[in-house]
């Protein structure tokens, strides 16, 4: 599995280009803003995208949806319980501000437990609600991409509409900290981390 990272847009997120080596197809993981810069490092990689997914559904990480889709003809894939929010991305003021175009409904309705193939590669679906409803985590080989769940020394906030602190604490506790130490975690801003080093050291988890 090979993952590029585009750090986009004025709020930093990481979109991340998940693909198959033996197959060289992709998935475009929370494409938030810039969407020239994400279709300039697909054609780069000399990858084809076959699905495009979304951790939750808050502005900075749907902002180029609609861009990539069209430009590539993938489906989008996104959790129930987050899909209000793409219906009223659009009203937000801060979707002026980022730049974001207004998101195209979801094709697939991820489910937890449910397997996203790219080729020969699986991504298992981690329901992780907190920061939003219907935050999800992708899991890989070695490899969690967190979204806002759980970030390098942080975790999600939970003040934004549909929030919940109790929830959050309980999908990293549950769904995150019982993954193997060495578990590589790129979240969805900032640097990457691991599994290990969170339980050892984020001071949101003692």
């Amino acid at each position: 599995m090979n993952i590029e990272t585009v750090v986009v847009g004025q709020l930093e997120t990481n979109c991340y280009i998940v693909s198959c080596p033996e197959t060289r197809t992709c998935a475009v993981v929370d494409p938030g803003a810039e969407p020239d810069r994400i279709l300039a490092a697909i054609r780069r990689l000399g990858v084809k995208p076959v699905v495009l997914i979304n951790t939750h559904g808050h502005v900075d990480h749907i902002g180029a949806n609609r861009d990539v889709k069209e430009a590539h003809g993938v489906p989008l894939a996104l959790h129930a319980l987050d899909v209000p929010l793409l219906e009223h991305a659009g009203d937000l003021e801060l979707s002026f501000v980022l730049g974001a175009k207004p998101s195209p409904l979801p094709d697939r309705l991820l489910e937890d437990g449910a397997r996203v193939e790219v080729g020969a590669l699986v991504l298992e679906v981690l329901h992780t609600p907190g920061h939003s409803p219907g935050s999800v985590c992708l899991l890989g080989p070695g490899v969690l991409l967190s979204g806002d769940t759980l970030f390098d020394g942080g975790v999600g906030r939970t003040d934004l509409p549909g929030g919940s602190a109790r929830d959050l604490e309980r999908s990293i506790r549950t769904r995150i900290l019982v993954l193997p130490p060495a578990t590589r975690v790129l979240p969805g801003h900032g640097p990457r981390t691991t599994v290990g080093r969170e339980i050892a050291s984020n001071p949101f988890l003692t």
